[in-house]
């Protein structure tokens, strides 16, 4: 059976153990989850519960039914990408040397990244973008000395005005 990417955003109630029963739903349907995101909202009611995973359409659509019978859950909304802005944040530390400091330099240039961090010793780049971009500029810097890397998950937001909150009932 084919397996698709997917990436769902979950409003919840904002309460102890909430992530804990989401997340479960997930195991207990066999999907692995790639990227996990958790923030309060506009509203200190609600969490966003952010998740990018692979499964086939079929078992995906079981999920999101079983997370709407959660009481803890307001709303669920599948995110298609051509109709989302979705971002992931990466921080890489480099190893700084003269050897490779330029090259490292003119790839943070050209991706629009930063340097947040310079030492004698290294180079923290923050970098924001699609998963694609991310990947393609991790790839890049494996041909230096990656010392460190930590990412965030996905977090995304439907294009135009409707906002998860119109999906509550």
């Amino acid at each position: 059976m084919n397996q698709y990417k997917y990436i769902i955003a979950v409003l919840v109630q904002n309460q102890f153990g909430v992530l804990n029963r989401v997340t479960s739903m997930f195991r207990r349907r066999q999907f692995n989850i790639d990227t996990l995101t958790v923030s309060e909202t506009e509203s200190p009611d609600y969490s966003r519960i952010t998740v990018r995973f692979h499964g086939d359409p079929r078992t995906k659509h079981q999920l999101v039914e079983q997370l709407y019978k959660l009481p803890v859950v307001s709303a669920v909304e599948d995110m298609q990408p051509d109709d989302a802005v979705c971002r992931e944040l990466l921080l890489i530390k480099m190893e700084n040397n003269p050897a490779s400091r330029s090259d490292i330099l003119a790839a943070v240039e050209a991706y629009g990244a930063k340097s947040e961090d310079y030492t004698r010793d290294s180079i923290v780049i923050q970098l924001t973008g699609d998963t694609n971009r991310i990947d393609a500029f991790i790839n890049l810097m494996r041909d230096y000395h990656i010392l460190e890397i930590c990412r965030t998950g996905v977090v995304a937001l439907e294009r135009g005005c409707k906002t998860i909150r119109e999906e509550i009932n």
